[in-house]
């Protein structure tokens, strides 16, 4: 896959990869296919599954090729004891530690906290303070986003489902949930963030991994789903020694 350095492009965005090298590959893969040329990860490359070490080895080959990673509240957990876990969390991101070295987690926690390319703003949860990794569930959330925001398309994971808000020239915020693969233009009069849904963790009721692809030659963004192999990435879970409910779970992508 040719990482375009700019100008018209398929991008592939990735958000919420977390340790899953099942649904990594899967995603890859399905990118490819799609003529993607250039990918983006959007933060939480770790956490929850049983791969970190080759999640994260993919991440650097990739960024070495010129793709744009930021970093994730999990990936800042390794070495960060302010960032605010739940249980289930804390212990993956302890396992997750010691399956790292150390400079496998200095290459994490120094991915930037958000980048730009062009008139797009890549960033792991909000534009608003970015380094808090709030949460865009709502539209008060994205308009706490815009206002902190200059880019006219800004794209965001964090949330592992996916959602579409856009502002309008009166400062109305309108909000989508996606539910299939139909290209949605970004009309240029409007303003657009885009949630994309997890990698390796969905929570909107597919497992299939979900990834996104803009075409900046059209403006439109796909919401895409690739299937993957669950059985293989809920084995690395348990064979790690980690909760049976982060295997679980990723059967009912909940």
């Amino acid at each position: 896959m040719m990482q375009a350095p700019g100008g018209l492009m398929r991008i592939a965005l990735f958000s919420d990869i977390h340790g899953n090298r099942q649904a990594y590959e899967a995603v890859l893969q399905a990118a490819d296919h799609a003529g993607a040329e250039r990918i983006v990860i959007l933060g939480d490359v770790v956490g929850y599954g049983g791969d970190p070490a080759w999640c994260l080895e993919k991440t650097r080959q990739l960024v070495e090729k010129g793709a744009l990673a930021v970093r994730g509240n999990h990936d800042q957990a390794l070495t960060d004891p302010h960032i605010s876990l739940n249980e289930q969390a804390r212990a993956a991101l302890h396992w997750t530690r010691s399956a790292l070295t150390s400079e496998q987690i200095s290459f994490l926690t120094g991915l930037p906290i958000r980048a730009r390319d062009e008139e797009r703003l890549y960033v792991h949860g909000d534009a608003a303070a970015p380094e808090r990794f709030h949460y865009v569930t709502d539209v008060d959330a994205a308009d706490q986003h815009f206002s902190a925001c200059d880019s006219r398309l800004s794209f965001c994971g964090h949330v592992h489902r996916p959602a579409l808000y856009a502002l309008g020239p009166g400062g109305r915020i309108i909000s989508f949930t996606p539910h299939s693969a139909t290209a949605i233009p970004l009309l240029p009069q409007r303003r657009w963030l885009s949630v994309m849904g997890s990698v390796g963790q969905p929570r909107d009721g597919d497992p299939a991994a979900a990834f996104g692809l803009y075409d900046t030659a059209s403006g439109a963004l796909s919401f895409l789903r690739a299937p993957y192999d669950v059985d293989a990435a809920a084995q690395a879970i348990r064979a790690a020694g980690l909760p049976e409910t982060l295997a679980t779970r990723l059967y009912r992508g909940k």
